[in-house]
């Protein structure tokens, strides 16, 4: 019998606090259970394995993702749009460690396609936009913002810039003026 109050929503909610505390690599059926003080049985009714859990935290995350991104986005245009848009990820990734590792997850073609990722990548050409790109030039910016967003914030969540001046928040503002200036001026190919 499914345990009173438990369901694949509440599960996934509660593996994405678990993310955020422990890791996302940490977040298991059981580690799941022992949170419910359930048997790991109990959750099968409602998730087939942890890869389904996974799966779940990654879709969640996703839509948050969004959801603030959109917000952000609301009324603006050119550096305005890609600050706002950079801030989110790095907001997210501060505020909520484990949900944006799994964000990182890779989905199978058809999750991926219907999930809020493909809202991610309209917003972001929607931004380039603003920067008269054309293809696949524009594809290649969507590929630069991507990596030097999640590679800035992966570094910085690791420590990796806490030990030399100037500040994190000076380099960040810093490497946002570069972007827009390297957008504005895209090389001729």
């Amino acid at each position: 019998m499914a345990r009173v109050g438990l369901t694949a929503e509440r599960l996934i909610q509660a593996g994405a606090e678990l993310a955020d505390e422990v890791g996302f690599d940490q977040v298991t059926l059981s580690a799941l259970a022992r949170r419910f003080d359930v048997k790991v049985a109990s959750l099968y009714s409602h998730l087939r394995n942890s890869q389904e859990l996974r799966t779940g935290i990654a879709l969640l995350a996703l839509e948050e993702l969004a959801d603030r991104a959109a917000d952000a986005l609301a009324g603006r245009a050119g550096k305005d749009a890609l600050t706002a848009f950079a801030n989110v990820y790095r907001d997210y990734a501060r505020e909520h460690p484990g949900r944006y590792a799994a964000a990182r997850l890779r989905l199978d073609p058809e999750t991926a396609a219907a999930s809020a990722g493909v809202r991610h990548a309209r917003m972001t050409r929607a931004i380039l936009r603003g920067y008269d790109l054309t293809e696949p030039d524009e594809t290649h910016a969507v590929r630069m913002l991507g990596s030097v967003f999640h590679g800035y914030v992966s570094l910085e969540l690791s420590g990796g810039f806490s030990h030399s001046e100037p500040g994190s928040e000076e380099t960040w503002a810093r490497v946002l003026d570069a972007l827009d200036a390297l957008l504005r001026n895209w090389p001729a190919h």
